[in-house]
């Protein structure tokens, strides 16, 4: 019996379209895009197609998550700095109803202070931070082994 294709959105937040130049020496020199491509590569050989969307605006975060009840298995998302404010992106992110996989570039909770919570963690499955590109990875990863677990 063969597992059915999973389909996984991943959601990228405020700022990540700048990947490749912002801050290179603490997000890296990979662009969103490079992130993306490597994600629906990997997504191929996982028995998953992935979607990949970015916005700086939380509102089109929130919607994007409403949609995908109905037209995904779960959500990887990267909140960007909403991850340390935005209690409206939690509850999108809980009213999905959606195995969702909180990731980050870089240690969160290596860096300022005010990055050491994340408000949005305690509603996904599980959070990946600090392995640089590879986070996003690793998170499609655990959400896919995750989908394809015995209930």
């Amino acid at each position: 019996m063969t597992a059915s294709v999973k389909r996984v959105l991943v959601l990228n937040g405020p700022n990540l379209n700048l990947l490749g130049s912002r801050e290179p020496d603490v997000y890296g020199a990979t662009t969103l895009d490079d992130i993306d491509k490597a994600l629906q590569k990997l997504g191929k050989t996982l028995g998953a197609t992935i979607e990949c969307r970015q916005s700086n605006q939380e509102g089109q975060l929130i919607d994007w998550l409403h949609d995908a009840r109905d037209s995904f298995d779960g959500v990887v998302i990267n909140p960007g700095g909403l991850t340390h404010t935005s209690v409206s992106l939690r509850d999108g992110i809980s009213a999905t109803g959606l195995p969702v996989v909180e990731v980050h570039i870089s240690n969160t909770a290596a860096r300022e202070s005010f990055r050491h919570q994340s408000v949005t963690a305690a509603v996904c499955i599980g959070s990946v931070i600090g392995f640089g590109k590879n986070s996003y990875a690793l998170g499609l990863r655990a959400l896919i082994d995750y989908l394809n677990a015995d209930g």
